[in-house]
C-alpha cells in the first residue's frame, strides 16, 4: 500500500496567511502571558496553524478559515485559535492596520 503525499502550500496567500496568523498569536501572546518571545503553547499552536495552512486543501483558492466548510483544526487547537483570533482581532486594528484590512477583505 502507498501512501501518497500531498505537497506543500507555500504560494503568495498561504504566506500572507501565516503572516496573519503570526501577529496574531504574537500579540495575543504578548498581551495575555505577557511574554517578550512566544511561550511554548503559544508557539505550538503557531506550529500547528502553519502545518494546517501548509497543507490546506484549497490551496491559493482559500478564504478565511472561519468561512471554510472545511474545520481541519482538531477541536482543542480550534478553541486556542478561536481566543487568540477573538482576542487579537480589535487589537490588530491598532497594532498592524494593514494585515487586519487585508485579513477583512480575504472573508
Amino acid at each position: 500500500m502507498t501512501t501518497q503525499r500531498r505537497e506543500l502550500n507555500n504560494g503568495p496567500v498561504i504566506q500572507k496567511e501565516k503572516e496573519i496568523v503570526t501577529k496574531m498569536i504574537e500579540l495575543y501572546c504578548r498581551k495575555k502571558h505577557h511574554c517578550d518571545g512566544l511561550c511554548e503553547d503559544c508557539l505550538d499552536l503557531k506550529q500547528y496553524a502553519y502545518k494546517r495552512l501548509s497543507l490546506c486543501r484549497f490551496g491559493e483558492e482559500k478564504t478565511a478559515c472561519s468561512n471554510c466548510s472545511v474545520h481541519c483544526y482538531k477541536p482543542d487547537y480550534r478553541q486556542k485559535m478561536k481566543a487568540v483570533m477573538r482576542f487579537s482581532g480589535p487589537w490588530m486594528l491598532l497594532y498592524h492596520p494593514v494585515y487586519s484590512v487585508k485579513h477583512l477583505l480575504n472573508k
